[in-house]
């Protein structure tokens, strides 16, 4: 009976050392997106802008465009659009690895949104973006389609922008 009681904390205890090696993996990078950033993210992979058909790969924090058949990773946006206002333009938040590979999708996808102003930012929402829920998130995978309850700032008749 012992030599049984005596295997059985032993195969526990070698059942507890190795699943201990188990790690949590949190991912939030408040602090690492760029002040213009749109507001209300916990956490952000890549950012894509329909104005300029460009992304933002917020770890790294380098832009990634098409140029020359490849993808180019750069810390500088694209030459054409150098003089490009990251704070003016929409942003479309992707929390999912190699975003800009579904450029054709989010190409056509995300059309409506050129030209379109007036997203809060991280730096112009203060509090360090940090106001979590004001955005509605349709999508399975955390990607903002530009769809967010407008609280206060109606159109004329009690609906706001939707």
């Amino acid at each position: 009976m012992k030599k049984i009681l005596m295997s059985m904390l032993f195969a526990a205890a070698i059942f507890s050392a190795t699943s201990s090696k188990a790690q949590v993996k949190l991912n939030v990078n408040v602090g690492a997106q760029p002040q213009w950033g749109p507001a209300g993210y916990d956490y952000a992979e890549y950012y894509y802008m329909p104005d300029i058909e460009t992304y933002y790969y917020v770890p790294r924090k380098e832009f990634v465009y098409f140029n020359d058949n490849k993808w180019v990773f750069s810390p500088n946006l694209p030459p054409m659009y150098s003089g490009y206002d990251l704070y003016q333009g929409h942003k479309v938040v992707f929390k999912t690895p190699n975003a800009y590979k579904n450029f054709k999708t989010h190409k056509v996808s995300y059309a409506k949104y050129k030209n379109h102003k007036g997203q809060v930012t991280i730096k112009n929402k203060g509090n360090n973006g940090n106001h979590y829920g004001q955005y509605k998130n349709k999508s399975n995978n955390g990607n903002h389609n530009g769809q967010y309850k407008n609280k206060g700032k109606g159109n004329g008749k009690g609906k706001g922008r939707q």
